[in-house]
């Protein structure tokens, strides 16, 4: 999809929270249990999509120029091999996992307990942090927004805007308007990177792009397998790969 002016991804998925939260807000806990697992399928299924489309970036006629007509899925394999086995000592997934544990706790205490006693200060706070993280902490706001600025189109941040705009739903009907400003901090975050990304597109060479793609592809894969419950595969560990692609480009081409 045609990123049209760069931020449009971002705009997109901003919208998308914003209506999400208002829906939720008016729709409450009336979603059942059936429509959402129908719908994580769903999006699971157009995450594979979005990802072999990414992944197919390995064929580049730039990137084989740069580093030879055998060597890009080598490229890619290094990539991950040496960007996951640096993720999992710094134990990415495993802090992550550990914010996400703290917001699931959140929503299951709410949620179960149904309290309304607290103060409605603290209930917006908690709204915004608990949206925030979710929305702002993983792999497609990363690669969407990168992608994004990179002039690659929007496709990612677009099915990002799909899976946060349900989630929204479901964290407005419990922590109500604070989920709203959540969308600020997707304006934030997500535009800060998607400007790192117009700043790298002007100097990095078509084919270390093509790369970080390809890598970003397979990345996408795991998120897909994790969406339709295939395969918990540790994507946060895999994150540092998305750095160590155009590196190894830049080594390998040195020495043809």
């Amino acid at each position: 999809m045609d990123g049209g002016f760069p931020g449009l991804g971002t705009v997109v998925n901003v919208i998308a929270v914003l209506l999400g939260a208002t829906l939720g807000m008016l729709a409450g806990n009336r979603l059942p249990e059936r429509v959402r697992r129908v719908v994580t399928d769903c999006l699971g299924l157009v995450t594979l999509l979005v990802a072999v489309l990414s992944a197919l970036d390995v064929t580049s006629p730039a990137l084989a120029d740069a580093v030879g007509s055998g060597v890009p899925v080598l490229i890619v394999l290094g990539a991950l091999l040496i960007g996951g086995i640096t993720g999992a000592l710094l134990r990415i997934e495993e802090r992550l996992e550990s914010l996400a544990g703290v917001v699931q706790g959140w929503v299951q205490r709410r949620g179960a307990k149904g309290e309304h006693d607290h103060a409605e200060r603290e209930r917006f706070i908690e709204g915004w942090l608990t949206a925030s993280l979710l929305f702002c902490v993983g792999p497609l706001t990363i690669l969407g927004s990168l992608s994004d600025g990179l002039g690659r189109g929007i496709d990612q941040l677009v099915l990002k805007s799909a899976l946060d705009f349900f989630a929204a739903v479901a964290f407005a009907s419990t922590f109500g308007v604070g989920v709203l400003l959540s969308a600020l901090s997707v304006a934030v975050v997500q535009g800060g990177l998607t400007l790192l990304g117009v700043t790298l597109g002007a100097v990095v060479p078509e084919a270390h792009i093509a790369a970080l793609t390809a890598t970003g592809g397979l990345l996408l894969v795991g998120i897909a397998f994790r969406l339709l419950n295939v395969r918990h595969i540790p994507v946060g560990d895999l994150l540092p790969a998305l750095l160590v692609a155009p590196v190894l480009v830049t080594v390998v081409a040195q020495f043809r």
